[in-house]
């Protein structure tokens, strides 16, 4: 147990440095708040816990909702894509050509240079040896919550000022 705790804690340490990217993200989703636009959550997989916790928890995204490719996008909206991987690619390309601004984190090492702000994660492996050599405890969903989080402190601190 130890051992696990010791890695999260240096997760959330690596994630956290990403200052830039974090407040980025908070930036380009805060104006949607400001522009009285909505935050849309497009989440795939197990990062779905992040749009889980933004429209259900104790403390919901201010103007979030879920994605939905049939609604109409305002110049004021916001999307912010979180993927595994390369899952959201294809609907960063849509909104790139549609001139939407977005936001988009992978939990695993990936880039995409049409997102307005981006945050890769890079959790490419377990944090745990496992009895067979290779890794396990993949923390994708706890890496994108912690990211979540921080972007969400940040845009409220932007919001109060």
């Amino acid at each position: 147990m130890k051992i696990l705790t010791t890695q999260l804690t240096g997760l959330f340490q690596r994630i956290a440095k990403d200052e830039e990217a974090l407040e980025d993200t908070a930036r380009l989703l805060a104006q949607a708040v400001i522009g009285e636009g909505r935050i849309h959550l497009a989440a795939f997989g197990e990062l779905e816990a992040v749009a889980a916790a933004a429209l259900n928890g104790p403390e919901m995204f201010e103007s979030a909702v879920r994605f939905d490719p049939a609604a109409e996008l305002s110049t004021a909206d916001r999307v912010w894509i979180l993927a595994r991987r390369d899952e959201g690619d294809f609907l960063a390309q849509e909104l790139a050509g549609r001139s939407i601004p977005f936001a988009m984190l992978t939990a695993e090492s990936h880039a995409n240079e049409a997102a307005h702000a981006f945050l890769s994660l890079n959790i490419d492996k377990g944090l745990l040896p496992g009895e067979d050599g290779g890794r396990i405890m993949i923390p994708h969903g706890l890496g994108a919550l912690y990211a979540y989080h921080a972007v969400k402190i940040t845009m409220d601190e932007m919001l109060a000022d």
